[in-house]
């Protein structure tokens, strides 16, 4: 359920994870929203948390800092790599893991009260498959949060056009316009694994200043809050 083409894209960039000049810079420029985002519809100290798809742990660290006892997982070992080196420097406490998503949520089922799944979904072959393992992951009443790119000729114009050729802000072929996502069929997906959503909000990026920050309009970019009803 997962291409080892989008694999090797992140495993060969693994060194640039922690460059924040680099090919990653976007991720570091956007995490602080992300991090705001979730605080808003989550309680993290001393919370059982999972990172799905986590890179080089960008945003598992930084939900550590807040208190969150954090599991984090990917596919990409040289990625996970980097993240297990990292702590080295930042002293923190995650559990990084190079598993499959699916093994994870079978020896560990309603183990997490918060799971995050940000800028994935859009990389992989079934989203379906995905939310439903995450589900399987959570414990009942669990905060999920998810963020992707819409599908719309706004996104193609600015998520690739401008983003990957003209501003350089990710790098050339990140993102495969197929796999972008709208909001209602996300909420569908949600919806049939019993998801319950609490908040949708899109990202919105200022270029004179490059700074990102939470938006009513959901365009481009976007975050899901939702709770894993009984």
């Amino acid at each position: 359920m997962f291409s080892q083409q989008e694999i090797d894209k992140f495993n060969n960039l693994a060194h640039e994870w922690w460059n924040v000049d680099g090919e990653f810079k976007t991720l570091h420029q956007i995490n602080p929203t992300r991090v705001e985002f979730i605080k808003k519809y989550s309680t993290l100290n001393k919370q059982e948390l999972i990172d799905v798809g986590c890179g080089g742990g960008i945003l598992a660290e930084s939900l550590a800092k807040e208190g969150a006892k954090v599991t984090a997982i990917d596919l990409a070992p040289q990625s996970i790599e980097i993240a297990k080196l990292h702590l080295y420097e930042s002293n923190l406490d995650v559990n990084y893991e190079c598993i499959e998503i699916s093994e994870k949520s079978q020896a560990t089922p309603e183990k997490f009260d918060v799971l995050t799944c940000m800028e994935m979904l859009e990389h992989v072959p079934s989203p379906e498959y995905i939310i439903a393992e995450c589900a399987k992951l959570l414990k009942p009443n669990g905060i999920a949060f998810f963020s992707t790119l819409n599908k719309t000729v706004k996104s193609y114009a600015l998520g690739i056009l401008a983003a990957e050729y003209l501003l350089n802000l990710v790098p050339k072929g990140t993102h495969d316009y197929k796999k972008f996502i709208k909001p209602a069929d996300l909420r569908k997906i949600l919806h049939a694994n019993k998801f319950e959503i609490i908040a949708l909000n899109g990202i919105n990026y200022n270029p004179l200043t490059s700074n990102f920050g939470l938006s009513n309009n959901t365009d481009i970019n976007y975050l899901v809050a939702c709770r894993k009803v009984c």
